[in-house]
């Protein structure tokens, strides 16, 4: 049994010889100078490769050099041109800087493809990925764009200018202290300053107070039933006369506008130039008032009557 066992060992000891015999071969000299001459030669082959696509591609890389040198100078000369047509009409400082930024986008975007187009990329995939980064970006950034294309038309059709009073239809109101292409700041009377979006700005109504040379300022005084009308009116005249800031065209109005419980209501009305409508307003009423009590009229309050009823307790 020991010598069968023994036979069978030398039988199935030729695999490993096989084996040893493979790895010699692989470490054979002659097989890894194949090796290397083969892959040298393929890195030949594909340097080789390389010199002929460049010789081949030599016409397209000086057409692509010639129109980069061309379409700079071109931009150059329309973005200069540009400039000075703006600058001729007086185009507001904000919204020129930025046409000037999206016409030289769009130039230099051209000259790109141009460009790319000689050295023979596939311009229509460059299309095709900018239009999908427009179209996400847009999403992303709807309130924005809605605000820079309200800036836009602010700049373009000036419904308010920087210095000017404005009032919106939401009652925002405030002196303009600069125009941006998405915020109009303001200064309101109380010294805060305001951010209002320009697109809320642009789709909304404006009343602006300062588009005209002369403002209107209108309130009403009670005067009573005891006093002579017609003389409250000439005292409230000849004190406005007094007043330079009162313009006289159109003249002053002083009417009678109802016959109140507690008296007379009379609407007074006056013009006054744009510079000086602020601080009349704040005065005029005052000074009114102290030509009604310098006349010796009256002013009264509004009053209510009260009537007491006093009960007397029933007798038990």
């Amino acid at each position: 049994m020991k010598k069968d066992s023994l036979v069978t060992v030398v039988k199935e000891t030729p695999s490993l010889t096989t084996e040893k015999e493979k790895l010699l071969n692989v470490v054979n000299p002659e097989n890894v100078k194949e090796g290397v001459v083969g892959s040298v030669t393929k890195i030949s082959d594909y340097f080789e490769l390389l010199v002929v696509k460049f010789i081949d591609a030599i016409p397209s890389i000086i057409a692509a050099i010639l129109v980069l040198i061309i379409g700079l100078f071109i931009i150059r000369t329309v973005l200069k041109l540009v400039k000075k047509r703006f600058e001729k009409r007086n185009v507001d400082l904000s919204l020129r800087g930025f046409l000037l930024s999206i016409i030289k986008f769009v130039l230099y975007a051209l000259l790109i493809l141009s460009v790319a187009g000689n050295l023979g990329f596939q311009t229509t995939a460059i299309l095709g990925a900018l239009s999908g980064l427009v179209l996400a970006a847009g999403l992303a950034l709807q309130g924005s764009l809605s605000n820079f294309a309200g800036g836009v038309l602010i700049l373009l059709f000036r419904p308010f200018e920087v210095g000017d009073y404005i009032e919106n239809s939401a009652g925002t109101d405030g002196t303009v202290e600069k125009i941006d292409l998405l915020y109009t700041t303001l200064n309101n009377a109380q010294g805060i300053k305001v951010f209002s979006p320009n697109g809320a700005l642009a789709n909304s109504v404006i009343r602006n107070f300062s588009k005209i040379s002369k403002r209107r300022i209108e309130f009403a005084l009670t005067v009573s039933y005891a006093d002579n009308i017609q003389k409250v009116q000439q005292a409230i005249e000849s004190k406005l006369a007094t007043d330079s800031r009162v313009l006289q065209d159109p003249k002053p109005e002083i009417f009678v506008k109802e016959l109140a419980a507690s008296g007379v209501v009379l609407t007074v009305r006056v013009w006054a130039a744009k510079a000086d409508f602020g601080s009349l307003n704040f005065e005029i009423q005052d000074e009114i008032k102290n030509a009604i009590y310098e006349g010796g009229f009256s002013n009264p309050f509004a009053a209510s009557p009260i009537r007491v009823i006093n009960e007397t307790p029933e007798k038990k």
